[in-house]
């Protein structure tokens, strides 16, 4: 309570533009892309296209509207994380950080985050004002670790113009299967009547695809895929159940076979499949064509979330968070962090407009939302969405792990119970050498050693 008062006095000291002293600076270091000949000055947030579009006006206008111009930026090649680790290695972390919600748990562990509870009480911000999905990628150990900012995951972007071809769509929205037995009856059909495949698949390279099936469809058969933080679960029954499916509709030609992610973008946008399984962050690349006069996709756009093929309807998801690493800062920096976080989460719906979902539950239910274009449809993987236990670690390598032998499996290269086997030992190996989740703060310098 302490900390959180005086971030509250702070605040109260530092808004209306009246202080904007030289402490109350911050460093902001981020991610999604760089694009400062377009929108270096820009402050029309409404305006702006894309995700880096949006994000650099949002933070301009911050700085527009606060006396001093307090954050300064530093834009990170995609993902960013080696450079941060770099920095936490030379005891001069930034002050906020992009992340991805699967690895705040790599940095948490090891004590390098702050707990951000206070921030947000200071900023008159609750936990329960976000969407379940979004605050529990932002949860570690029972302590939210970031601000949740979107919930990202798979969804079946669909050619409508195929499916209507294949007689597959009533009263104007395409018919999704309701079980594994009625997809692969669907895939037939489709086949059969356009003479293409059902699902363009990014199998060569893609390893994330993979994991994604596999941890959607595990989920929905509530199979305890981590049961501890040093261990996975993959030499399942529900686990040889997925990867035996999609490996059967491959290589009856219902799926493709051969193409990267790149090139499964291609085809989808070239009209030669049904659906595509991709993340939120492609609607706003297929929405332009389908609004494109002479593409294929022009008016045949359709997006909805992974349909349910086994249990429950449930879906892996991750999303965007920002953090706030461990160092030295004084009380108007801290309340400058607070303030940012207010301005960021007031502006959640137009983050939104990425395709990603918007963390802030109000958001998320507004009609504003609703309005735009197929947000209705994917609102639901808010609600349906899962992320992975806050104590695993290494989930992006464990990603290209499990990806790279679920693909074996899939193209006939293993067997799946090798395939499975494979996965479950490299995993676990990977596990073992990790420490377990620990709070202690490693040594920090001044906040006055970095201005």
């Amino acid at each position: 309570m302490r900390i959180a008062l005086a971030l509250g006095l702070a605040l109260l000291a530092t808004g209306c533009g009246s202080s904007g002293a030289d402490d109350g600076k911050i460093y902001l270091q981020r991610f999604f892309g760089e694009c400062g000949a377009a929108y270096g000055t820009a402050t029309d947030v409404a305006a702006a296209k894309g995700e880096c579009g949006i994000i650099t006006s949002m933070i301009n206008k911050f700085n527009a509207e606060t006396r001093g111009a307090p954050v300064s930026s530093n834009v990170v090649a995609w993902p960013g994380y080696p450079q941060l680790s770099a920095q936490f290695a030379a005891g001069d972390p930034p002050d906020i950080v992009s992340m991805h919600g699967g690895v705040i748990s790599d940095y948490a562990a090891r004590g390098l985050l702050e707990p951000v509870e206070p921030y947000l009480e200071a900023a008159g911000l609750t936990p329960d004002q976000f969407t379940d999905a979004s605050r529990s990628a932002a949860t570690v150990d029972g302590r939210l670790y970031g601000l949740p900012w979107d919930t990202h995951g798979g969804l079946y972007h669909i050619n409508t113009k195929l499916f209507a071809q294949a007689g597959l769509m009533r009263d104007g929205k395409p018919i999704l299967p309701r079980s594994a037995e009625e997809l692969l009856a669907h895939a037939r059909q489709f086949k059969a009547r356009t003479g293409k495949p059902y699902l363009l698949q990014s199998l060569v390279a893609d390893t994330a695809a993979q994991t994604r099936t596999l941890y959607t469809y595990l989920m929905a058969q509530d199979a305890v895929i981590f049961p501890d933080p040093l261990h996975i679960k993959l030499q399942t029954p529900e686990a040889r159940r997925v990867v035996s499916y999609f490996k059967a509709l491959t290589q009856e030609g219902l799926g493709t076979l051969d193409q990267d992610t790149p090139a499964a973008i291609a085809a989808f946008l070239s009209g030669e499949g049904g659906i595509y399984p991709t993340g939120t962050w492609m609607i706003d690349q297929f929405q332009q064509d389908a609004m494109t006069k002479g593409r294929p996709l022009y008016g045949s756009y359709a997006v909805y979330p992974y349909p349910r093929l086994w249990g429950k309807h449930a879906e892996f998801v991750s999303g965007h968070v920002w953090v706030v690493p461990k160092r030295e800062r004084t009380p108007a920096q801290r309340a400058m962090i607070a303030r940012f976080f207010a301005f960021m989460t007031a502006h959640n719906l137009d983050w939104a407009r990425t395709g990603h979902l918007p963390a802030v539950r109000k958001v998320i239910e507004s009609a504003a939302f609703k309005a735009l274009p197929h947000r209705a449809d994917i609102a639901p993987l808010a609600t349906i969405g899962h992320p992975l236990p806050g104590y695993v670690q290494r989930q992006s390598a464990i990603e290209r792990l499990v990806g790279e032998e679920v693909g074996a499996a899939i193209i006939g290269q293993k067997s799946v119970d090798q395939a499975l086997a494979d996965g479950e030992r490299r995993v676990n190996e990977l596990l073992a050498e990790l420490p377990v989740f620990s709070p202690t703060s490693p040594p920090r310098r001044s906040a006055s050693s970095r201005r």
